[in-house]
């Protein structure tokens, strides 16, 4: 087993933005929300952090915002995936050159390569870094899937240590635990099936649930893994409801909507993502009254 990144809860965090800008002052207190209720690691500018709409400059300084914030109380993820293999290598040198203790690399999008395309892009992506990273397998929001036997060939890789596996197939989940869950770490990439995957051997979530509960994800897993598997499968079954209404319109939108609920930022989002209906916000508010989140 290759170097694990972290076990637990990693936040896939949003990016607070002003009309012009990050919103470092929200940013830096999000950071600290974190770090302060228990999470296992940070995803800065992942899918949920919007950064297909920012600048390169921007990711550029929001993560080294984030290495200095954080200060090594947790592991720093940076996303650094494209659809450009070029791209996404060189994003993921200058992650190191930021201070990233590890990158999430997304499979490229819009291209529809084929499987040996996949192989391909990883290989130049993980040999010229020798960051940890992460593959993240999002099939429905990239068209693209990286199949079972495909992420065994990739686990060869020197530096690819593990798998953000979101594509919801229990089937293929499974077939990836039985290949690869002995060579490299399987995280859930999805908030419905955390404990699931866990059962199978999954080292962990990265969450975009624990934006706004990091104390109650991280509890989950760690419940798990002490053993109290019963106090891990009633929290994953309390937070469903609450995970269906934090995606009942794409990401990151309820969840943006959800945190500036809390206070923690302001809702804007960048085209051509925007607000929620005002139906899907009293859905979404109703769910976190439910849970038990004060408004």
């Amino acid at each position: 087993m290759k170097k694990t990144v972290f076990c637990g809860s990693a936040t896939a965090l949003i990016t607070p933005f002003t009309s012009s800008g990050v919103d470092y002052d929200a940013f830096g207190k999000l950071l600290d929300f974190q770090t302060e209720n228990g999470t296992d690691a940070l995803v800065v500018c992942g899918t949920t952090g919007e950064p297909a709409t920012m600048t390169y400059e921007e990711r550029d300084e929001t993560v080294r915002f984030a290495v200095k914030r954080v200060n090594g109380r947790v592991p720093v993820i940076v996303g650094t995936g494209s659809n450009a293999t070029h791209i996404a290598v060189s994003n993921t040198k200058k992650a190191r050159d930021n201070g990233a203790d590890a990158v999430l690399v997304v499979t490229p999008y819009y291209n529809k390569c084929t499987q040996e395309g996949l192989l391909r892009h990883f290989e130049a992506v993980c040999s010229a870094t020798e960051l940890p990273v992460i593959c993240y397998n999002v099939p429905g929001r990239t068209g693209v899937n990286i199949k079972p036997e495909t992420l065994e060939k990739m686990a060869e890789f020197d530096t690819l240590c593990g798998v953000k596996e979101a594509s919801g197939n229990m089937d293929q989940i499974c077939d990836v635990f039985a290949r690869v869950g002995d060579k490299i770490d399987v995280y859930s990439g999805d908030d419905a099936l955390t404990v699931p995957m866990l059962a199978l051997g999954g080292k962990g979530v990265i969450s975009v649930a624990s934006n706004i509960l990091p104390a109650f994800v991280h509890k989950m897993c760690a419940d798990f893994f002490n053993g109290d598997i019963a106090s891990a499968r009633e929290m994953q079954l309390k937070l469903y409801p609450l995970v269906k209404a934090l995606f009942v319109e794409t990401n990151p939108i309820p969840v943006k909507a959800a945190a500036s609920m809390m206070g923690i930022c302001k809702d804007i989002l960048r085209l051509p993502l925007c607000e929620m209906s005002e139906k899907n916000r009293e859905y979404l508010r109703r769910e976190m009254v439910n849970f038990g989140i004060e408004l």
